[in-house]
């Protein structure tokens, strides 16, 4: 995996709307570009995209619990995205987010048991990319239900695909609609 840049970004809100918050929420992005292997041409075997998710997942998901100076069992919300340069394809996004990325991001985060939610698309540098987020160990908290937008103003460049990597230390700002709350988990299907 050649990689030509890494992103960290924190999102720290102190208030929303009219409203301050006695503690802020944080999400983190951590986020490389890498070369795309296969921009331009078609392979059948995408086993080097799928082995660079592997990596990816443990590199990325240290890097965003580490910028949110948190221990990583702390960690609450999680999400995953890629967008893949103009020479590529949408499945190339595909192979590193869905077969062996997702192990080592959870081991990074203390535990996960929710299925990681995930974006992906076609876009060249300045695309931006809502990457969505839920609760790591149940999927309907709904207090948890957001999303981080990542951009890179030169990434992705044609021959290129930007992997992403988010993790929260708490839910949305003020989350007040009901549903499942984090205390009420059962945590044995990664759904409730």
């Amino acid at each position: 995996m050649e990689i030509r840049k890494i992103v960290t970004v924190v999102e720290e809100t102190h208030a929303d709307g009219l409203k301050k918050l006695n503690t802020p929420t944080r999400k983190a992005a951590a986020i490389a570009v890498i070369k795309n292997p296969f921009a331009g041409k078609f392979q059948e075997d995408l086993s080097e995209l799928t082995d660079a998710g592997e990596q990816l997942g443990k590199m990325l998901g240290e890097r965003a619990v580490a910028a949110l100076g948190i221990p990583k069992e702390k960690a609450e919300s999680y999400g995953k995205g890629a967008i893949v340069g103009e020479q590529g394809e949408l499945e190339h996004a595909a192979a590193i987010l869905h077969p062996k990325l997702g192990k080592p991001f959870r081991e990074e985060v203390g535990g996960g048991k929710a299925i990681i939610p995930s974006a992906k698309k076609l876009g060249g540098p300045g695309t931006g990319l809502d990457v969505p987020l839920h609760y790591k160990d149940a999927a309907f908290v709904r207090t948890h239900y957001d999303a981080m937008e990542i951009r890179l103003p030169d990434g992705p460049r044609a021959d290129e695909i930007v992997v992403a990597l988010v993790v929260t230390d708490s839910g949305r700002p003020l989350p007040r609609i009901g549903g499942l709350q984090k205390h009420e988990i059962k945590g044995e299907d990664g759904l409730r």
